[in-house]
């Protein structure tokens, strides 16, 4: 399985060539320092919520093919007042041949005991640890914790001049970890992976 990532919340999850998936694209001008390509193309795009920064789903060309993975919403909040703040959250988890992942839009509230017994056993989480808009780098770790994932990787956080002024820098999500790797804008999931992987853009 290959990741992409393209900033801020927005990854393409590759399964093996057979099928793929683009999660929550960007409108131009709605993140600081990254803009979308032109070239990002999936079997399908899944958005997590309907804000600017998260639902450009028209920025993505489409295969034509029909999705070949299976996909199940759970459903959740932006925030701490049951959706009274920022409205609406999705959880999506694709899963194909045993790969199970999820992206977890943004969250801004712990999931229930109910979806926490679901979301166990992943083998790829796309987390956000930026705080103020969605959960932040302490509940982030509180999550991993909880649902134990196989490889973690945070999104939606500042780096520099680039992202969202109000979030938080990454480092106050990886000074929590003993050890975390590093990787670049692509990283292939192989079956031995394990940890906090972030991702930089090249």
């Amino acid at each position: 399985m290959t990741l992409t990532w393209y900033g801020h919340s927005c990854f393409r999850l590759d399964f093996n060539g057979e099928t793929s998936v683009v999660f929550d694209p960007y409108s131009p001008g709605s993140i600081p320092g990254v803009e979308l390509p032109d070239s990002v193309s999936a079997d399908e795009v899944l958005c997590s919520h309907d804000h600017g920064d998260h639902n450009a789903a028209d920025r993505v060309r489409l295969s034509g093919r029909l999705p070949a993975f299976d996909t199940k919403v759970l459903y959740g909040y932006h925030d701490k007042e049951k959706g009274r703040a920022r409205g609406a959250n999705k959880i999506h988890v694709v899963s194909f041949g045993g790969f199970r992942a999820a992206h977890f839009g943004d969250i801004g509230c712990m999931p229930d005991a109910g979806q926490l017994e679901q979301l166990k056993g992943l083998d790829l989480a796309l987390i956000p640890v930026g705080g103020y808009y969605t959960i932040d780098p302490e509940e982030a770790k509180e999550l991993i914790g909880l649902i134990g994932p196989r490889v973690t990787v945070p999104m939606h956080y500042r780096s520099g001049d680039t992202g969202l002024k109000a979030i938080a820098e990454l480092s106050q999500f990886t000074s929590l970890f003993d050890h975390v790797e590093r990787a670049g804008s692509t990283l292939e999931i192989l079956p031995e992976m394990r940890g906090i992987y972030c991702m930089e853009l090249g």
